[in-house]
C-alpha cells in the first residue's frame, strides 16, 4: 500500500512536458499564399527561402496569375511565333504561372528580331523595344549620311550613326496587344560615337553639330485616335538621354493596338550631325522618374 501511494504521489507532482512551440513553418500552405497575394513578385522570392510551406506557397498558381496581365496570353502568342519559326517553344503548356512570369521578364524577341518585348521584374508591367534596324530612317542605305555601329551599349548590339545630313526623318510602328495602362514612348539617342579607350569609355563629338539651331519634334498618333508631339533639343554629348515623344492608354486589352511615331528635324537651313539613334522604348508612364535616375547615373 506504501508503494502505491508513493507512486501515487510521485505521479501527480511530475511536471508536464512543456508544449511544443509553433512556428513559421507550421502555417498552412494556403494560409502563406493567400498573404503572399499581397506582396510583389521580389519580396515573394525572398520568402520562399524562408521554410518548406512558404516555398510550396510561392509555387501556388493563384498567387502568379495575380502578378500576371489580364492579357498575358495575347503577348504569349505574338512573340511565340517567333519562336517557333526558330524551332524552340519557350512557353509549352504545362507550364506552371510562376515559370510564365519567369520567363516572361526575360526579353523575348519578335518581328524578326528588330522588337523585344519583357515584363519588369518588380511591377508585372510590359515593356517593349524597337531596335534602329526597325525604324524606317531617311538616307540610311547611303553611306555618306549613316552607318551602322556595333556596341556594347545597346540592347540590340547595334545603332544607327549619323554622321551628317540636312533632312532628319525617322519613322516606325509598332503593333502589340498591350495591357491595359498607360504609357510613354522615347527615343534612346546619344550625341557623338562612343568606344573604349584602354579599359575606359571615351566619346568622339568631331561630327556633333548643328542641334542648337532648331529643336527636333518627336510625334506618335495610335489606332485609337489618340496623338502627342513633343520638341526639345538635343544636347548633352556622350550620354544616352530617352527623349520623351508622347503617352498613350491602352483600355481595352483584348485587341492589339498600332503606334506610329517619328523624329524629324527637316529645317534644311543647316545641315546636323554626330548623333547615335539606339532604339524607341515603350515603358508604363509611372517609369518616368525611374529613367531620370537611370540617366543621372
Amino acid at each position: 500500500m506504501g508503494a502505491a501511494f508513493s507512486m501515487l504521489f510521485s505521479s501527480t507532482n511530475t511536471p508536464a512536458a512543456p508544449a511544443s512551440k509553433l512556428g513559421l513553418g507550421d502555417l498552412p500552405e494556403s494560409c502563406v499564399a493567400s498573404v503572399l497575394l499581397y506582396l510583389d513578385p521580389p519580396e515573394i522570392c525572398k520568402l520562399a527561402m524562408l521554410n518548406r510551406a512558404f516555398r510550396g506557397a510561392s509555387s501556388a498558381d493563384f498567387v502568379w496569375e495575380s502578378k500576371l496581365p489580364l492579357n498575358y496570353g495575347s503577348v504569349i502568342d505574338r512573340v511565340a511565333d517567333d519562336g517557333w519559326k526558330q524551332g524552340c517553344d519557350d512557353f509549352p503548356k504545362n507550364l506552371c504561372k510562376r515559370d510564365i512570369y519567369s520567363r516572361l521578364c526575360r526579353p523575348k524577341s519578335f518581328d524578326g528580331g528588330t522588337k523585344k518585348v519583357w515584363l519588369d521584374k518588380s511591377s508585372g508591367k510590359f515593356c517593349l523595344s524597337i531596335s534602329s534596324n526597325g525604324l524606317a530612317i531617311t538616307g540610311i542605305d547611303d553611306r555618306r549620311y549613316w552607318s551602322r555601329l556595333q556596341t556594347e551599349e545597346s540592347r540590340f548590339r547595334s545603332v544607327a550613326y549619323l554622321q551628317q545630313i540636312w533632312w532628319l526623318e525617322v519613322d516606325g510602328e509598332v503593333e502589340f496587344p498591350f495591357p491595359a495602362g498607360s504609357y510613354s514612348l522615347f527615343f534612346r539617342l546619344q550625341l557623338g560615337r562612343t568606344s573604349k579607350r584602354f579599359g575606359r569609355r571615351v566619346c568622339n563629338t568631331e561630327h556633333v553639330h548643328g542641334w542648337d539651331k532648331k529643336p527636333v519634334r518627336f510625334q506618335l498618333s495610335t489606332s485609337d485616335g489618340q496623338q502627342g508631339t513633343t520638341q526639345c533639343y538635343i544636347n548633352e554629348p556622350g550620354r544616352w538621354i530617352y527623349y520623351h515623344a508622347g503617352d498613350f492608354a491602352v483600355v481595352d486589352p483584348s485587341t492589339s493596338m498600332k503606334v506610329k511615331f517619328s523624329m524629324t528635324q527637316i529645317d534644311c537651313t543647316h545641315t546636323k550631325g554626330g548623333l547615335c539613334v539606339d532604339s524607341v522604348f515603350v515603358y508604363p508612364s509611372e517609369f518616368k522618374e525611374r529613367l531620370k535616375l537611370c540617366q543621372m547615373q
